[in-house]
């Protein structure tokens, strides 16, 4: 694996996540909760970013942040614009990250001992890969349902 390219797929996909949240064609529909639909698009992207910048930002790349997941899920009406410098901050402190990350680091165990077993670092920036790219899938959706 190398950090420069798993440092591209996540900008790639930081940026497919502000053009989701910009495709919302009425504001506050990303706060809609509606149904069974649990969480909101906007809740979402605060989970991500919260996600990213512990796991991320914080743990690998030494940025000061505390996480506050019971905001993530209860926040509601945030700005699509604060949203969205919220994911420039991200994409800024992933990068740099992601690419001054020794690679033979890759094969240490991570800190977090999560699914029931301890795992490599490697192992565990592909699991958040596949975390942001399973959440952003839900606001897709949740923009396609609740702002018809």
């Amino acid at each position: 694996m190398n950090t420069k390219e798993l440092n591209l797929l996540f900008q790639r996909d930081l940026s497919k996540l502000q053009v989701e949240l910009l495709a919302y064609r009425q504001e506050e529909n990303l706060w809609l909760v509606d149904g069974e639909i649990a969480n909101s698009g906007g809740n979402l992207a605060l989970h991500l970013i919260g996600n990213l910048r512990q796991f991320i930002t914080a743990d690998l790349g030494g940025f000061a942040y505390e996480r506050d997941r019971e905001q993530e899920f209860g926040a509601t009406g945030k700005s699509r614009t604060a949203l969205l410098e919220e994911i420039d901050l991200v994409k800024q402190q992933v990068e740099k990250s992601l690419v001054t990350l020794d690679p033979n680091k890759l094969g240490d165990l991570s800190i977090h001992s999560f699914f029931g077993h301890q795992m490599t670092i490697g192992y565990f920036l592909i699991h958040l890969y596949g975390h942001f790219n399973y959440h952003l899938g839900q606001i897709n959706y949740h923009r396609r349902l609740v702002d018809r």
